[in-house]
Order: C-alpha cells, then structure tokens, then sequence
C-alpha cells in the first residue's frame, strides 16, 4: 500500500478506537453526547454562508450527522498526514506516536473550538481534559501501531536502541522541567569529542552552576509562569533531540517525548516544592530537586553500549 492508503486505513482504525472509547466512557459514566461536533459544524456552516437545511428534529439529525461526519474525515486526514511524515522519515517509537499524534488530533479539535468561541478550555474541569484526553491517545497509539505494522510488512526494521532512547528522552525531559539548563548542558555536550569540548563542557557547567544558584531566590518567578515553562519545553525536546541525533536514533520521536517530559517534570517539580515548602526550609527542597535533577541528566548523557551485534561488524 502506498503512503496515503496506509494512512486512510490508519486514520479509519484511530477514529473508530476514539469512538468505541468516547462511547465507552458515555455507558460508564451515563453522561450525554457532546454537542460540540454539531456546534462546530453550524459555526462553520454561518462563517461559510451556508445554511443547513431543515427544521426542526430533521435539522437537528442532520447538524449530528455532519458533526460525525467532520469527525471521521479529521480523523482519517491526520492518519494520512502520520503516514506521510512517516514516509518521510519520522519513524516515531510507540510512545512518541501516541503522544504526539494523540495530541495532535486533540489539537486539531480543542484549538478550532476555542478560536469559534464553542468552548473555552481554560474553564475545563479536570475530568473534561481527561474525557478528552484519553480517546485521543488511543487514537495515536492506534494509528502508530498500524503504520508500524505496515512498516515491518514492507521490510523496514526498527532501530535497535529505540526503547533506550525513548527512556533517555524522557529523563532528560523530566531533567529540564526541574532544571532547565540540563536540557541545554545536554545539547551542548552532545558533539563529538573534540577541541570544541572543553569549550562546551565550560560553557554547560556555567549554566548548569547558575541556575542552581538562581533557584534559591525566592523572587526568582515560578516555572510555570510564561515564557519560563515554554524554555523548559524548549529545553527539554532539544536537548532530547540532541541526544537522540548524537546516538543515531529518531530525533522526531525524541523531540515529543522529551517536550512532554519536560512539562511532567516542570509541574512536579512545582509541586514538590509546594508541598516540600510546608515540611522544611525551601532551601533544602530545593537541594533535594538539584540532586535529583542532575542524577537524572547524567544518566541521559551516558553513551549508550554498543551492542555486541554492531561490534562485531566493524
């Protein structure tokens, strides 16, 4: 199959598995269906011009049947988009599809909604986002699992250190949400070895060194206020991509998780000190999260092993 049938067939897997979870989810907790398809439908139809035709129960079954229907043929693009990405040469791991897919296909809804003014998702409780959330995850790791089945079908072989550099993406994300200079130390320190690397290791420590001093301000603004969470996110998807380009792995797949990770770890590490604050001086929270902040990014920095099977090549 080529790539956009491979997507159509993605795409159509990922939407079903969303609904068959939004249904799910409808029979558990006996609440109704969301009326936000058919709204965004009309809104688009009033921007257009268009009128839906109809009165009254024929009107309504018909803003539901095309707000079903915008839904599928979303679904069913973003499938084919993964699957020319993916042609491309973004082969994502199977955390990073599902995340960054899922997100995604969450974006291509919540983001429409919002500009309409159909739902505003700052007022969203935290069993709406997690209504959402969880279809549209689903949706990714559908869709990833089926291209990376047709993949293996057409011969492509995964990366040996996939799960490795997955798992050291998400470390050093984590890292820069606690620390953001990890992620940047990680990116410098990343070249090869060199004359350049004494430069660059000065330079990582310099930074590294600062911010665990500038930590200890209590007027230093929270990791969580704008623009300091997008560095963190910044510093946590680059510094992953960096790492995962220096280890020959898929840097797509690195820069979604290590971004994700950096948003984990900026709100947990917000959260400790929050909760810390109340038990001891901030101070030693705030030596408790350097430690480990920095144990976490030097064991992202580790090279990787050579497998014996590339050893033995060379």
């Amino acid at each position: 199959m080529n790539a956009v049938t491979t997507g159509i067939a993605a795409g159509a897997a990922g939407t079903t598995m969303l609904d068959a979870v939004t249904y799910l989810d409808m029979a558990i907790r006996g609440r109704p269906a969301s009326t936000v398809p058919e709204k965004t439908v009309e809104s688009v139809a009033t921007a257009l011009g268009v009128a839906i035709p109809g009165r009254g129960d024929a009107l309504a079954a018909r803003r539901s049947a095309f707000g079903a229907l915008g839904g599928i043929a979303v679904g069913t693009g973003l499938g084919v988009a993964a699957a020319l990405v993916r042609r491309a040469g973004a082969h994502l791991t199977p955390a990073a599809g599902t995340i960054g897919i899922g997100l995604a296909a969450m974006a291509a809804t919540d983001i429409p909604i919002a500009l309409r003014g159909i739902s505003d998702p700052r007022q969203w409780t935290a069993q709406d986002w997690l209504s959402d959330l969880v279809p549209h995850l689903v949706y990714g790791a559908t869709v990833t699992t089926v291209l990376r089945q047709q993949d293996e079908a057409t011969g492509h072989r995964r990366e040996p250190g996939e799960r490795s550099s997955t798992l050291r993406s998400a470390v050093i994300g984590v890292a820069s949400g606690l620390r953001s200079s990890t992620g940047i130390a990680a990116a410098l320190l990343s070249g090869a070895p060199g004359t350049a690397h004494r430069a660059r290791l000065v330079g990582a420590t310099a930074l590294v060194g600062g911010e665990l001093v500038a930590d200890k301000n209590p007027n230093v603004p929270s990791r969580l206020s704008q623009p300091a969470l997008t560095g963190r996110l910044i510093a946590g998807g680059g510094g992953a991509a960096a790492l995962a380009r220096r280890d020959r792995a898929d840097t797509a797949s690195a820069l979604i998780i290590g971004t994700v990770g950096a948003l984990a770890g900026s709100h947990g590490g917000a959260w400790w000190r929050q909760w810390a604050g109340r038990r001891m001086p901030d101070w030693q929270a705030a030596l408790a999260e350097d430690a480990v902040a920095l144990t976490m990014a030097a064991a992202a920095l580790r090279r990787p092993a050579r497998s014996s099977s590339v050893s033995a090549s060379r």
